[in-house]
C-alpha cells in the first residue's frame, strides 16, 4: 500500500511539474536554461532608447553572433569590465553635460577597449580619432603633445561628433554607426538604398557589425552574471585620487618635474599619458593642467 502511495506522489509531482513548465513560453523556457551562461539572450535592446527590431532574423542573428563572440572572449570581457570602473565615472559626466545618451560609452569600450589603443591607420586614444578629426574638434596633436590620449578632452571632442552626425540622421543609432563609416560614408547608403534606419540599411561588414557590437558589450557589462561573468566589487579598477599641477611654461625634463613632484617618470606618464615627450615644449605659455596622483604609487 505505501509503495503504491509513493508512486501517486511521485507521478503527481511530475505531472505538476510538468503543467507548470508547459505553462510558460518558449521565450520563458529559454531564459530560465540560459541565464548564467555565454548563451543567454535578452527578450529585447536598445541602444540610446532606439529599439532594436529583434523579430527581423537577420537582425537577431547579426546581435546574437556579437552577443556570443563576446561573452565567450572571457579575459577581454572581464578586462572591459574592470576598467570600465576606472574609466566610466569620467566618460559618463561629459557624455551627460552635453546631452549625449549614455550609452555611447560602450562606444568607446568597442573602439579601444578602454585603453589609448593605437590603430594601424593611426587613430588613437580611447575614442580612436584620427589626427586631423581631433585637430578639428579642438585637441592639440603635437610632437610632445597629443590630446587624443587625454580622456575629458577626447571624450568632449566625441560628444561634438556625436552630437552634430545626431543632427544630420536625426538618430543616435546612425550617429552612432557613422563614428565607424563616416557621416559621408553612412549617408551615401542611405541615398543609395532608399532607407534611413541603420537596422535595414546594407553596410560595410565592419559597420554591418559596429552597433551590434556595442549593444552586445552594452548588455554584458550591464548584465555580467546573465551572461557567466562573476566579477567581485574588489576586483574591479578604481581611479587613483590626484592633484592637479598648472603649469603655464615650458618643462625642460619631466623625469626631474616627476620628482620635484614626489613621484617618477613612469607614474607622470601613467597619469598624463597625453604627454608624449620627455620634455613639454610650450612657447606660446599656454595653461596645462598635469595630474599627480596622492597615493596607489
Amino acid at each position: 500500500m505505501k509503495k503504491i502511495q509513493l508512486f501517486g506522489a511521485t507521478l503527481f509531482l511530475v505531472f505538476a511539474s510538468g503543467l507548470f513548465i508547459y505553462s510558460i513560453n518558449g521565450n520563458q523556457k529559454e531564459k530560465m536554461l540560459k541565464e548564467g551562461t555565454t548563451q543567454y539572450f535578452p527578450t529585447e535592446v536598445d541602444f540610446a532608447g532606439e529599439k532594436a527590431p529583434l523579430q527581423i532574423a537577420d537582425v537577431k542573428e547579426r546581435f546574437d553572433r556579437e552577443l556570443l563572440v563576446n561573452a565567450n572572449l572571457h579575459s577581454s570581457t572581464i578586462l572591459v569590465i574592470k576598467r570600465a570602473n576606472r574609466a566610466f565615472p569620467i566618460i559618463e559626466p561629459i557624455l551627460k553635460q552635453y546631452g549625449v545618451p549614455d550609452d555611447f560609452k560602450y562606444l568607446a569600450v568597442i573602439e579601444s577597449a578602454l585603453v589609448n589603443a593605437v590603430s594601424s591607420a593611426g587613430a588613437r586614444g580611447v575614442w580612436q580619432f584620427m589626427p586631423e578629426t581631433a585637430k578639428e574638434k579642438g585637441m592639440e596633436v603635437s610632437e610632445t603633445v597629443d590630446e587624443r590620449y587625454h580622456l575629458q578632452k577626447s571624450t568632449e571632442a566625441a560628444c561634438k561628433y556625436l552630437l552634430k552626425a545626431k543632427e544630420k540622421f536625426g538618430s543616435w543609432t546612425l550617429a552612432a554607426a557613422s563614428y565607424n563609416g563616416g557621416m559621408t560614408g553612412v549617408n551615401n547608403k542611405i541615398d543609395e538604398q532608399k532607407v534611413n534606419d541603420y537596422y535595414d540599411l546594407l553596410l560595410t561588414d565592419e559597420t554591418s557589425r559596429y552597433v551590434f557590437r556595442i549593444l552586445a558589450l552594452k548588455e554584458i557589462m550591464k548584465n555580467p552574471s546573465l551572461y557567466g561573468f562573476d566579477i567581485a566589487k574588489y576586483e574591479l579598477y578604481s581611479n587613483i585620487p590626484t592633484k592637479v599641477v598648472t603649469v603655464d611654461s615650458t618643462i625642460t625634463d619631466l623625469a626631474k618635474f616627476a620628482k620635484a613632484q614626489g613621484i617618477n617618470y613612469k607614474i607622470l606618464k601613467i597619469h598624463n599619458p597625453w604627454l608624449r615627450d620627455k620634455k613639454l615644449a610650450n612657447p606660446t605659455k599656454k595653461v596645462y593642467q598635469i595630474e599627480i596622483p596622492t597615493q596607489g604609487y
